[in-house]
């Protein structure tokens, strides 16, 4: 029981929980005061102390560990692997940190970092939260307009790119993006610095704007550059929200309440102590990225291994062999790449020694069974789901089997993490509904350390986005949930994922898993489409494990409606199954169930700057009878 009277402790008497956690970390200056919380939904953590991120993550580790590995950054694109201990992370951010100083950036100022998975791009980080610059990565290969949306919007002194990346074997500039998004955007960064991989040599220099890396760092040589020490909540970085129409969100991000949730969760949830080994696929990019290849196992004095690459090559074998080469204790990915994984053959896992490895941790969609029970199998390790958001930085629902393992549940990503108040409600009447019940998942205010402190520069849009939707003041999760007899929540899908059919609301989550539980599915998407009978209709596009005959198709798309209608009765019966090659997804792995139902009801499928694979749509659109 010791989750339940921690958690509780944790909800019951935030202040007191909270203050015990924050000695985790080092302050400049203690906090005044834990918790402000007398403008709701704002709320402010650690009020009046002062630290540094960089400082947390970097310097405080030099007197015990200087010589362990902090940083291990692997490219099968480069066939590059840099082995970096806290010492040369020191050396290596300090002198990033004299570089962008010397390009007038300061305390407050904005910097875009737009890099793959590469050790520079962690330098840049740090150094930035050295000098309290505040960071805003922008995912590598992100189109320029996208780009130039996010420079307005945090207006940068500077921004930082690589010069090309790769993708596949395939070199992918950036320097041409970086220029078209500085002549579309309106308040272009007055310096761009250049980070060479050699990738790109036909890359062209803007007089009086661009500047290179190697010669910036060469002159300032081994120089030390002095901590900005930061109030609490003093913004750290942004990191805007993808997928959005319009104008961006950018999520801001505290200092104090960020690292002792960082420090935390590295102990409790990933259960990964200083010295041990953490490997997170993501990219720098996306929120896991920043939280569990940078911020996270750095401050929690563990190596962190960052890789660039696909989980594929060389072989399918890639990731467990680094797990073995390194010893990795935590691994974390996304259920997408186990899928892909899921195609080739379990040797890849079973050639390996993976005695070191504890965890696997998965996160960023809803985790099918089928996929959890494929992984879980092959590992004979506890595979954990874990749910959260960019806007939250850390997991709300998760395990914590730092604290107590619990049983895992396929298809629930567990209990409330320390510190959220979690209920499910119904939309209609805000009341909180019985164990078995559809809901919206909430949190109930003040959020705990570490979440989102606003949206840059428009607290009216932070309050109308997340803290609208019921009279009550609630954070929305704008997710469908079920929680059940034992307290374990079901998250079914977003919101506005639901199809109303003849008046029955169904979660396309729901019927996918329907569809994956069929061993020849590798991959299922579910959307609603317009029907003048029934209002909507579930419309499928399925991949498969292996390739069939044209005479199988029949036979295997019969099979799934028939486990549709087993297991959700014949009101979720799709309209039809599309058995296709592939499914549109962005480079972080996420369908693209609007694009899919636009194509669907033949509009147009909006901004496809983060599509993967262009040939995907083709697909959907000859599969779909369209010319």
């Amino acid at each position: 029981m010791r989750y339940e009277q921690i958690y509780h402790r944790s909800i019951e008497e935030p202040e007191a929980f909270w203050a015990e956690e924050a000695r985790a970390i080092h302050w400049h200056r203690p906090p005044q005061q834990i918790l402000d919380y007398s403008n709701p939904p704002f709320r402010r953590w650690f009020v009046g102390g002062e630290t540094n991120l960089c400082y947390n993550a970097v310097d405080r580790h030099l007197a015990e560990r200087a010589n362990q590995l902090a940083l291990v950054a692997i490219s099968t694109e480069t066939n590059v692997t840099r082995e970096i201990t806290y010492r040369e992370l020191y050396r290596e951010v300090n002198a990033f940190a004299a570089v962008i100083k010397q390009l007038g950036v300061g305390r407050g100022d904005r910097v875009v970092i737009y890099m793959p998975n590469m050790a520079e791009a962690v330098f840049a980080m740090l150094a930035c939260a050295r000098i309290g610059a505040v960071h805003s990565v922008v995912f590598g290969g992100f189109a320029a307009h996208n780009l130039a949306l996010r420079i307005d919007d945090a207006q940068p002194k500077l921004l930082i790119a690589a010069d090309a990346g790769m993708r596949g074997g395939k070199v992918i500039p950036y320097k041409p993006m970086v220029d078209a998004a500085c002549a579309e955007a309106a308040n272009p960064p007055p310096k761009v610095l250049i980070v060479s991989r050699g990738l790109d040599a036909a890359e062209p220099k803007v007089a009086g704007r661009d500047e290179d890396y190697a010669s910036l760092r060469a002159q300032v040589g081994d120089v030390e550059v002095p901590v900005e020490w930061l109030e609490s909540n003093e913004p750290s970085y942004l990191l805007y929200t993808s997928g959005t129409t319009g104008k961006p969100k950018g999520v801001q991000r505290d200092v104090g309440g960020y690292a002792v949730a960082m420090a935390q969760s590295m102990r409790t949830v990933f259960d990964c102590a200083p010295g041990q080994v953490m490997f997170s696929t993501s990219d720098v990019g996306w929120a896991v990225g920043h939280s569990y290849n940078v911020y996270g196992p750095l401050i929690g004095g563990c190596t962190s291994l960052l890789y660039e690459g696909l989980p594929v090559n060389p072989d399918p074998g890639i990731w467990w062999a680094l797990c073995e080469q390194y010893g990795v204790r935590t691994m974390f990915s996304s259920p997408t790449a186990i899928r892909v994984l899921k195609k080739h053959d379990i040797d890849y896992i079973d050639r390996h020694d993976l005695s070191e490895l504890k965890y696997l941790f998965l996160a960023g969609e809803p985790l099918d069974e089928p996929t959890a029970q494929w992984i879980s199998s092959a590992l004979r390790k506890p595979v954990i789901d874990n749910y959260w958001q960019t806007e939250t930085g850390w997991p709300a629902l998760t395990l914590l089997p730092g604290l107590e393992m619990k049983q895992v549940k396929f298809g629930s990503p567990g209990f409330p993490n320390l510190g959220y108040r979690m209920k499910v409600i119904d939309e209609q009447t805000g009341d909180e509904v019985a164990p078995g019940q559809k809901g919206v998942l909430v949190i109930q205010p003040p959020l705990p350390p570490g979440c989102m402190s606003t949206v840059w520069n428009d607290d009216e849009r932070f309050i109308k986005s997340y803290f609208s939707h019921f009279n009550e003041l609630l954070y929305s999760s704008l997710d469908w949930a079920i929680r059940d007899e034992d307290g374990y929540t079901f998250i079914l899908g977003r919101t506005d994922d639901v199809i109303n059919v003849a008046g029955h609301r169904l979660g396309t989550r729901e019927i996918e898993e329907a569809i994956s539980s069929h061993p020849r599915v590798a991959e299922a998407a579910v959307i609603g489409v317009h029907d003048e009978l029934k209002g909507q209709v579930p419309l499928v596009f399925v991949t498969l494990k292996q390739a069939v005959g044209g005479d199988e198709v029949d036979a295997l798309a019969t099979e799934m409606m028939q486990r549709v209608t087993g297991s959700l009765g014949a009101v979720a019966r799709p309209a039809h199954i599309h058995i296709v090659n592939a499914l549109p997804k962005t480079r972080s792995g996420k369908l693209l169930r609007r694009s899919l139902q636009a194509l669907a009801e033949r509009r147009d499928p909006g901004d496809l700057s983060t599509l993967d694979d262009p040939g995907a749509l083709d697909e959907i659109r000859r599969a779909l009878g369209h010319s």
